[in-house]
């Protein structure tokens, strides 16, 4: 099976670095139509759909190897070797924030820059570590995802998007999660929100952008502040916007700020 079927890979834009982006749970590429285009004359672009999620190749799910986002890892750094051209900046959502943190691990003479939208290495309390919900919060959470995965949809996606004032968005997000294949969803649910990433941290050496949104259900800003602590060369930016998803609720500002971080790290 080829990486572009198995990844549903678009390529766009013009330039001699790649600029890479890489969607949340429970979404696709898509999400990235208010963002991505802003940087098409400057970079040549990627979006793909992780394995499971959009129009990605559902037969290629495997559970072992997607049992860690080390899999996704290693399917990132397989698109860059069939798409990217020269150095890499990698834009990763949510879950995809730390999918790239693994892959610059990995590969870091392939990354230039790695901007992390609304990231989290572990979204469990932990002792000091406030990572914004209970273990227990975290069981029901996927408890009732098993049992009525499109009701789970409907009630969190329009919470997850926040966007007051945007029911079109919320209305997206809430498709988009109800199109996911059940069984592939809830795998990947517990592969995400039962993952703890903050060892691999300080292991990532590739300068980091971690912007953030001040009223983020998701990822609250303590798990920024850790973050900033905690991982090497990396910028923390709060922008004042409610929800989970500034690349669509919040595009120019987003767009704002990722272009200052740029200007500053490949100059």
């Amino acid at each position: 099976m080829s990486v572009q079927i198995r990844n549903n890979v678009h390529v766009a834009g013009n330039g001699s670095a790649t600029m890479v982006f890489a969607h949340g749970f429970g979404c696709d590429q898509t999400m990235w139509r208010f963002l991505a285009p802003a940087f098409a004359e400057r970079f040549r672009t990627i979006s793909f759909d992780l394995v499971g999620s959009g129009r990605s190749d559902l037969s290629a799910y495997d559970r072992d190897k997607y049992g860690t986002l080390h899999g996704y890892a290693d399917d990132l750094l397989e698109i860059l070797d069939a798409f990217a051209t020269g150095p890499v900046v990698f834009v990763g959502h949510s879950v995809s924030t730390m999918i790239g943190l693994l892959a610059t691990i990995k590969a870091p003479e392939r990354f230039v820059a790695q901007v992390m939208v609304g990231p989290s290495p572990c979204y469990i309390n932990d002792g000091d570590y406030v990572g914004g919900f209970s273990r227990e919060d975290i069981g029901e959470l996927l408890e009732t995802m098993d049992a009525n995965y499109l009701g789970w949809s409907s009630s969190l996606a329009p919470a997850i998007m926040g966007a007051p004032g945007r029911p079109e968005l919320r209305a997206e997000l809430t498709d988009s999660f109800c199109r996911n294949d059940p069984e592939i969803a809830k795998h990947f649910a517990r592969v995400t929100f039962l993952s703890d990433h903050r060892a691999d941290l300080p292991k990532s050496t590739v300068p980091a952008l971690i912007l953030q949104c001040s009223d983020d259900l998701v990822a609250p800003l303590d798990v920024g502040r850790y973050l900033h602590r905690h991982l090497p060369r990396s910028t923390l930016h709060v922008i004042d916007n409610v929800g989970h998803c500034p690349h669509m609720s919040a595009p120019t500002e987003s767009s704002r700020v990722i272009e200052g971080f740029l200007a500053q790290t490949l100059r």
